[in-house]
Parts: C-alpha cells; structure tokens; sequence
C-alpha cells in the first residue's frame, strides 16, 4: 500500500471512529448538563479547566516529542528504550504537577464543592498522560484505528457511569468519578493495544531523560503559553462571572473541544511524514503532505463554520437541553475559532516537523501577554463574549504566526484553490438550510435530518466543483493491500 493511501485509510479510520465517539461524547454531555443544570455544569467545567492548566504543564512538550523521537528510529530495540522513557518521564511529571492542583485551588475564590472537586478529579487527568505517549507509537505505526477503538470504548464506559452516578443522584463528584473511571479504562485500551508493537515498562535512563527535555522545553514553553490564550478565558470566567454564565459558555465550548479534536489527531499522522519527508531532504513531498493536508482541513472547517450560524441555537438545545438555549449565540462567535485552529494546527505541527519551534516562542509569548490582558478587560465587562472575541484573535494570530515560519523555512504557500471552491460548496448548502423551515431543526429528529441533508448537498457540490476529485475518492474507497500496522519509511513516494 502507498503512504498516500495509508495516510487515506488512517485519516478514513479517524474520520469514521471520530464520528462515533463524538455522538458518544455528545450523549454524555446532554446526560451531564440535565443533571447538573446551569451552575452545577459551570461547577464542573471550572473543576476540568482548573486541573488543565496544571495536566498541559506537566505534559513538558512530550506528546509532540513522542512522535517526533520515535518516527525518526528504525532500530526497534533503540525505539522501545526511548519509548518507555518517553513514558515514564510522562508519568513522574504528571503526578508531580497535578499533585499541586489540590494545593493551589485553596487560594482561589472558589466554593467548596469546586475544591472538592479538584481533589477527586485530579487522578483523571494521569491516565490521559500515559495515553498520549502511546498514541504517538499507533501515529508511527499508521495504525489509528486502536486509539479510535480505545476513544469509543471509553466514551461507552464513560456513559454508563454517569448514568450510574445519575441514578444514585452523587451529584457534581458522582459525575467527576466518572470520568475517573472512564481515563483509566481508556488508557487500559491504548495499553492492552500497544502491546502487539513493543513492551512498555518503566525506565529512568536520566541521560536520555536530559536529551528528551533538551527537546521538548521549546514545545513545552509554546504549549504554556498557548494553554494561557486558549483556556485563561474559562479560568477567568470562573472567577469573575457567575457559575451559570460558566456554565452556558462551557456547554459551547465543549462542542468546540469535539470539533477540534480531529485536526489535532489528523496533524499527528502526518507530523512523522513530514519530518521524515524534511530529513530526507524531500521538499517536494514535503510540500505536497502540506498542501494536501491544507486542503483537507479547509473542506471540513468552512462548512463547520457557516453552518454553525444557522444551526448553533437548536444544536445546543438539542444537546445540553433548554436550560443551555443561551449557549447558540456563544457558539456562533466561538465557531470562528474553529476555523483558525483546523489550518493554524496544520502548520504549528509543520514547524515542529523542520524542528524550529524555538524560533515561535517569542511569537506565542506575544499572543499570551496580549490575549491575557483582554481576557483580564473584557471578560470582567462582557462575560462570554468578551472571552469568546479574545479567543478568536488568539487563534487566528497563532495560525498566521505559525504559516508565516513555515514559509521563511520552507517558502510555502498554501494554494487557497481547494479552499475557495469549498467556500462556493459552502454558499449552496447555506442556501438550502436557509430555505428549511426552522421547527424541523428544533428536534433530534428534526435536526439529524438537516445535518445529513446539508452534509450531502455539500458533499456533492464539492466534488461536481472539482474540490475533491475522483481518483482521491477512489483512493479513499477502494484501498488495496493492507497497511494499518505498517511503518512510514523514508524515500516512500506520495
């Protein structure tokens, strides 16, 4: 099988698991949001943005740095060595750093229940860490499938357990349990998964512990900050406004979190490629992976984008139930953002592939101070919006700031062809959701129809205005050879 159609089966694999556990994910939030109302919701939201400032933290730039180390290694036996010290560095920093949660959220104005919260939910977020290190060995092995498999099965878990805390009515830490349980069956799969490609164990090589953080403070420094831009707005909301208003804007931002999910794990296969593509001096490849991954997040992004300004109020309504009706409006703005993280993600993994990530740092510290400043003036005066209008700047920022060094590098410049044609398939699908009458998207039902309907009609006005042509459609249906457990090599053909 080629590279191109391995990437294609993968990306099919993720597309396909994504979709189901997304629906899975939704659910859960609906079940949660009924529960816990508007504040028993915001409590929630404030729980996980508090203990995610200290989980991103403690993650060191080592996420990004798995693929990286061990998409460049051949030696299998070098590659487990370095592998479990990946993984056991990851452990060591995250107990240390959420260890300290519980500690630092007593100087905070906030209520008890929330600070119980903390305490309960900081071991969810240790299994994640272990998790990611393991996703970057299927990324190597183009074998995404396992950590959808994993991904569905623990949203499943996740579930069945707030419906347990449900019916025995635990309230806000019942629902903070759950998702306990939920990270470690998650990690459990991922481990169970790993196994048929290496062994993981504990390993404390301190040299080779020196090396990885030789590497990885870059990223670990452009992750801190880019944590201030995108989650400072929850964290101050927290503090400032009301926990309903927490609330509403947590309900929108979550459909933003499942949104997103998919540039981030589609810019995780090609990170391997692409540096393996630029070690081998293989700019035309590399340019290529580039453009065609360019291309792919445009046909998905714009349609989110403008399909949101139609659908966002019942989307909510739907999803989180009346009392979260408020939240549309917030996510029409938020939506915006979307946009600017699916083409921004494309390039930031782009510039770790060419490994220059120690030239961004000035630039996503400029973006922190800056955005942090308006979230601090604008949050206090204008709660969701003036967090939502600040999270946009910050985005876009950071994508123009990240496509700009791939062009100083690189000298690449997207060709905006595929792009501008999915934006004239866009306009069409508009035009028939406009033309829908309103109460037929108030309902599940109703809804579920829209989107199918506006999927389609997208769908196919792409591909009769050339934005996806047929021999990409016949790689993506009629893949031959197997290919989900094989490895990248350099000199492959895309």
């Amino acid at each position: 099988m080629t590279l191109a159609a391995k990437v294609a089966k993968n990306t099919l694999i993720q597309i396909s698991g994504k979709m189901i556990s997304t629906f899975l994910g939704l659910f859960s939030l609906a079940l949660m949001t009924r529960y816990l109302g508007q504040d028993g919701f915001g409590e929630y939201t404030t729980v996980i943005t508090f203990l995610t400032f200290f989980a991103v933290i403690a993650d060191l730039g080592i996420t990004l740095i798995t693929a990286q180390m061990i998409g460049r290694e051949k030696d299998k036996a070098k590659e487990n060595k370095i592998l479990n010290n990946l993984f056991s560095l990851r452990l060591v920093s995250a107990i240390l750093f959420l260890a300290l949660a519980p500690i630092t959220v007593v100087f905070f104005p906030y209520s008890a229940t929330v600070k119980l919260g903390v305490v309960i939910a900081a071991i969810s977020f240790i299994f994640p860490a272990m998790s990611q290190v393991l996703v970057g060995l299927f990324q190597k092995r183009l074998s995404m499938d396992r950590v959808s498999m994993a991904e569905i099965a623990s949203r499943v878990i996740l579930i069945i357990s707030v419906m347990t805390a449900i019916e025995m009515n635990s309230g806000l830490n019942g629902i903070l349990v759950a998702t306990i349980i939920s990270a470690a069956s998650s990690f459990i799969f991922h481990y169970f998964f790993s196994l048929k490609f290496t062994t993981i164990k504990f390993a404390f090589d301190l040299s080779l512990w020196k090396s990885i953080l030789t590497k990885s403070w870059p990223l670990m420094i452009t992750i801190v900050l880019n944590l201030i831009y995108l989650r400072a707005d929850t964290l101050i909301l927290s503090v400032f406004r009301s926990s309903g208003e927490v609330g509403l804007y947590g309900a929108a931002y979550k459909i933003i979190d499942v949104l997103t999910t998919l540039p981030f794990m589609f810019a995780g296969i090609t990170l391997p490629i692409l540096t393996a593509y630029w070690l081998e001096k293989n700019h035309k490849g590399f340019k290529n992976m580039l453009q065609k991954s360019f291309d792919f997040m445009a046909i998905i992004a714009i349609p989110l984008v403008i399909g949101a300004q139609f659908l966002s109020d019942p989307i909510m309504t739907v999803v989180a139930g009346e009392d979260f009706a408020g939240s549309g409006i917030i996510l029409r703005v938020l939506i915006f953002s979307v946009a600017a993280i699916f083409l921004g993600t494309i390039f930031s993994h782009a510039v770790v592939a060419i490994e220059k990530q120690r030239e961004v740092i000035g630039f996503y510290l400029f973006t922190a101070i800056t955005s942090l400043v308006a979230y601090l003036y604008l949050v206090p005066k204008y709660s969701y919006f003036g967090a939502a209008g600040v999270t946009i700047y910050s985005e876009i920022l950071i994508a123009c700031f990240s496509l700009y060094f791939v062009f100083k590098h690189t000298k690449f410049l997207p060709d905006l062809t595929v792009a501008l044609k999915s934006l004239l398939a866009t306009a069409i699908m508009a035009i028939v959701i406009y033309s829908l009458p309103i109460q037929y998207q108030s309902t599940l039902g109703g809804l579920i129809i829209v989107l199918i309907l506006a999927v389609l009609i997208y769908g196919i006005s792409l591909y009769y205005l050339g934005g996806i042509k047929p021999e990409e459609l016949e790689l993506l249906i009629k893949r031959k050879g197997k290919g989900g457990g094989q490895t990248y090599e350099p000199g492959t053909n895309f």
